[in-house]
């Protein structure tokens, strides 16, 4: 199959993943692809996919090969293939805007960003010159300076955008129609981990409205020792990531609770869980006869891995649209595997949407 020419915004923990994602795939067969929700979607297998653009301010990242670029920290996610070979794309200097949080300045080197003195890059002629069919958005959390940039570059290249963060881009009408009077699809916002604290949240509270018990009261609080965390502790970014997560649990109730009623949010950043994240999830409720009910987990997982799972997925139904002539935002897609996609949709209902899309039954 013809390369899947993509750019990543933001060369982080999932931007490792997923480059060692496809790579660990290329020699797999369907049989033992474990880890992959599809393993060819249209045909296009992970290996398929190609970077062939990246951006970053970090000096250890900046003009270095993706492929080496990957593995500078701070970066700590797990590696699980270490045979990324070499890409021939040097990762390029970004726009920093609002992407490094003030308060990253106060933490040792290896746990933050060291910003390049490189001159920034003309984003739209690197995407342009690339031959770019894809951009995926992985800026820190609270971007949103940033990400609209980024997301502007994509329309004046003519580039499809997967927005894995939380600002609002493919949820935004006004923005949603400039990709689709700009011929051009989106996928977003903020990725929905393959087994994450939202999915497991929304499962969860799903069943509880299934089965008759009333949820009266929730929260999810989580932890984690990578760079995404120890930006989150700057709450004043976390505005748009809080009503992403909030909404996906809200989505799934009968009745949303009152805001008193309901907590999910980062709680804090312990430095050597790294990549690895805790959820902490207790659900509130009353069964049969009004007689109380308490659930409480704990889930461990590493984080940029999980995310890859669906970012794999993201490109390759983004490809389709493109082959399809498909512009705006991708509603199937979106809704199973983003936070806070156009239109929510209960997960079993948006899996199916996916199919269907894939199959060209359903036109997005």
């Amino acid at each position: 199959m013809k390369k899947i020419k993509i750019a990543i915004i933001g060369v982080g923990n999932c931007a490792s993943s997923l480059m060692q994602g496809i790579h660990y795939y290329k020699d797999k067969n369907p049989e033992d692809a474990v880890g992959l929700m599809h393993w060819d979607i249209g045909a296009h297998k992970p290996s398929d996919i190609e970077v062939v653009a990246a951006f970053d301010i970090d000096k250890r990242k900046v003009d270095k090969d993706v492929s080496e670029a990957i593995f500078e920290k701070p970066n700590c996610t797990t590696v699980f293939c270490e045979d990324v070979t070499d890409m021939g794309v040097k990762v390029s200097m970004g726009k920093i805007m609002d992407g490094v949080a003030p308060h990253m300045k106060e933490y040792p080197d290896d746990q933050t960003f060291i910003v390049s003195n490189k001159k920034e890059e003309n984003i739209v002629e690197v995407l342009k010159q690339s031959g770019t069919e894809i951009a995926l958005n992985y800026l820190p959390v609270g971007s949103e300076e940033a990400t609209r940039f980024y997301a502007e570059c994509c329309l004046d290249a003519g580039v499809g955008f997967i927005n894995c963060m939380p600002v609002f881009i493919a949820s935004d009408r006004e923005f949603a129609k400039k990709f689709e009077k700009n011929g051009i699809p989106i996928v977003g916002d903020d990725i929905k981990a393959q087994i994450g604290a939202t999915i497991t949240h929304r499962i969860l509270a799903k069943l509880f409205t299934d089965r008759g018990v009333k949820l009266d009261r929730t929260y999810q609080l989580n932890t984690g020792g990578n760079t995404d965390f120890l930006n989150m502790l700057s709450r004043e970014r976390l505005k748009s990531k809080k009503i992403s997560k909030t909404e996906a649990v809200q989505s799934v109730l009968d009745k949303p609770l009152k805001s008193e009623n309901i907590h999910i949010g980062p709680s804090d950043y312990v430095p050597w869980q790294k990549d690895n994240k805790l959820c902490f999830l207790r659900m509130e409720g009353r069964m049969f006869g009004g007689v109380p009910l308490n659930l409480e987990l704990r889930l461990s997982v590493e984080d940029s891995p999980n995310s890859a799972a669906c970012v794999i997925d993201a490109i390759r139904c983004c490809k389709l649209a493109l082959d399809r002539g498909v512009s705006g935002a991708l509603t199937s897609i979106s809704a199973y595997i983003m936070k806070h996609p156009p239109h929510q949709f209960p997960d079993e209902k948006a899996r199916e949407m996916v199919e269907e899309f894939i199959q060209g039954k359903r036109e997005r």
